[in-house]
Order: structure tokens, then C-alpha cells, then sequence
């Protein structure tokens, strides 16, 4: 007896619970958009130290992370990986209905992803990335960046060993950038094995490559020439197409530098080092391209506004 007077309160006090609910459903529906739904509360938390806290034309740092279209994604993606984050999650709502549409498109252009990633520091920046989504609307990206801990640690101490040679205060940043562009194409040998064959005994697609082992590819030119100007203040960034990648950097303007090519690979005898490639406008590296019959240089331009073609 006792245990059916139990259920029948039990049951009386939930129809009033649900009675109440019914009688102030939109003040209830109001208190759980504002304060109990999970994207009210996502904030991008701590940076690490390589953070960079200033904007590019394509991508933005944001605190927006409900995003109302395409660009807040990409935002997003940037601002996540700038940060130095292994895991973030953010929130589509029905306020922009084609957000997980989106979301998916971006995920699956490793193209976009790529130009996004050339944006951050290089020790930021992701050898993988993969993006979960549900129906409900989460969103949580994940990235295994290019640089181990150990690998930075010891990277940093020889370009600050090696910084303190070749950038003079005293001297122009024209001849600072010449002289590390010239240091780095001189310890260097191009790995024609990584080039030709995808593999290689050296980490040369990464800056340990050509400062510890000798040998690089385009990235690790191009990273380690980055860390330089990255020490020094100058605002630059990656600019890549589908088998290439090369620096940008502000100096005056934004110009290009391509370590790449200006390191002839050997045919027996020492190649001598070159400066066709240091400081060129858009307009000069497109010519440069078309002189040699060669693609190497044709990147899409709407991803870098910055080096848009006069």
C-alpha cells in the first residue's frame, strides 16, 4: 500500500513539474538558450607562445565561435590552429542553416586547409587534421602538429645561436634577410631521394632538416627561413600550390622569397647558389614562371590578397 501511494505522489509531483514547464515554456526555453547551452560558453582559452596576434586579409583571428557563414569557419580553423590547440569544439546553430554544409566542405579541402595552416608559425602549424560533426550541430576539430617539443627545443637553440651571427642591428633587414637566405642555401643540399621518391632518411620537408641533417625540400626551406623572420618581427607567411612552397614577407611590401630555387640541385660538382628568387613581386615570379616554361609559382591568388598580381 505504502509503495503505491509512493508512486501515485511521485507521479503527482511530476505532472506539475510538467505542468509548470507547459504554463512558462518560453521563459524555460529562454533560461536554457542563454545559460545552459553549450555553445554560450566556448571561448578559445589559452594561446601558446607562438601565437600570432595580428590578421591576414584571407584568414582573422576571432572570438566568434558560432559561426553565421563561411568566413567565421575558416576564422575559426585559424584562430585554433594559430593558438597551438591539439583539440577544440565549436557549435553550428539554426541560425545559419548551411553551417555544417559548410563545415564539411572545408574539412575535406585539404587545398583551403593548407593555405589556412601557411598562415600560422610553423611550429603551430599541422602535419594532420580531422574534423568530427554531428547532426546536433558539434563541431570538434583535432590537429597533430608538424613539431614535437623536442624538436622545437632544439631547433630554437641553434637559430638563436644562429640569429645572433647573421642579424645585425646595425645593419638593414635587406641584408639580414640575404644573409640568412644565403646561410641556409649554403648548409643545405636539396633531397632529390624525398622529391622523387616521397621518403627520405631526413626530416628535410621541416626546418630540423637543413639546420641538423644537411637536407631540405621546399618546406623545410621554407619553414626554417620563416623561423628567422618570425624572430625578427617581420610579418611573412607561407605561399604553397600543390607541389610547392615558398615565404612572403612584408618588407615594404609583400614580396616573395623561394629558397628552392635558388639552391640549384648538384650534378656532381657544387652548384653555385643564386638570388633569382629573393624579394620578387607577384608580377616578377609569374614572369620568372613563364620564362622557364615551368607552374611552379601559380598559386590561387584569392587565398593570398595580400600578393594579388597587379
Amino acid at each position: 500500500m505504502k509503495k503505491i501511494i509512493k508512486g501515485i505522489l511521485t507521479a503527482g509531483i511530476v505532472l506539475i513539474f510538467l505542468g509548470v514547464i507547459f504554463k512558462y515554456k518560453d521563459s524555460v526555453f529562454v533560461y536554457v538558450d542563454q545559460y545552459l547551452s553549450p555553445y554560450k560558453y566556448v571561448t578559445l582559452g589559452d594561446v601558446n607562445e607562438y601565437y600570432r596576434d595580428y590578421d591576414f586579409e584571407f584568414v582573422q583571428n576571432t572570438e566568434r565561435f558560432v559561426p553565421l557563414d563561411e568566413q567565421d569557419i575558416i576564422n575559426i580553423y585559424y584562430t585554433v590552429i594559430n593558438a597551438g590547440k591539439s583539440t577544440f569544439t565549436f557549435y553550428c546553430t539554426e541560425d545559419y542553416p548551411g553551417c555544417l554544409a559548410d563545415v564539411q566542405a572545408i574539412a575535406n579541402d585539404r587545398t583551403k586547409l593548407s593555405d589556412i595552416n601557411n598562415y600560422v608559425h610553423p611550429y603551430n602549424g599541422f602535419s594532420h587534421i580531422e574534423t568530427e560533426y554531428d547532426s546536433l550541430g558539434r563541431v570538434t576539430i583535432n590537429i597533430v602538429r608538424s613539431y614535437t617539443p623536442e624538436e622545437i627545443d632544439q631547433i630554437n637553440q641553434k637559430v638563436d645561436e644562429l640569429y645572433a651571427q647573421l642579424w645585425k642591428s646595425n645593419d638593414s633587414n635587406y641584408n639580414n634577410m640575404l644573409r640568412v637566405h644565403d646561410w641556409i642555401v649554403d648548409h643545405a643540399q636539396y633531397d632529390t631521394s624525398r622529391s622523387e621518391n616521397g621518403d627520405s632518411a631526413y626530416d628535410s620537408d621541416i626546418a630540423y632538416g637543413p639546420l641538423f641533417q644537411g637536407k631540405a625540400v621546399c618546406g623545410g626551406y621554407t619553414d626554417l627561413m620563416q623561423l628567422f623572420l618570425e624572430k625578427a618581427g617581420m610579418k611573412s607567411f607561407r605561399v604553397s600550390t600543390e607541389h610547392h612552397i615558398w615565404n612572403a614577407v612584408y618588407y615594404n611590401k609583400w614580396l616573395h622569397i623561394d629558397l628552392t630555387w635558388d639552391d640549384p640541385v648538384s650534378n656532381g660538382v657544387t652548384p653555385e647558389r643564386t638570388h633569382e628568387f629573393f624579394l620578387l613581386t607577384t608580377k616578377q615570379l609569374l614572369e620568372s614562371d613563364r620564362d622557364n616554361g615551368k607552374a611552379d609559382h601559380q598559386f590561387h591568388q584569392p587565398y593570398y590578397p595580400e600578393l594579388k598580381e597587379a
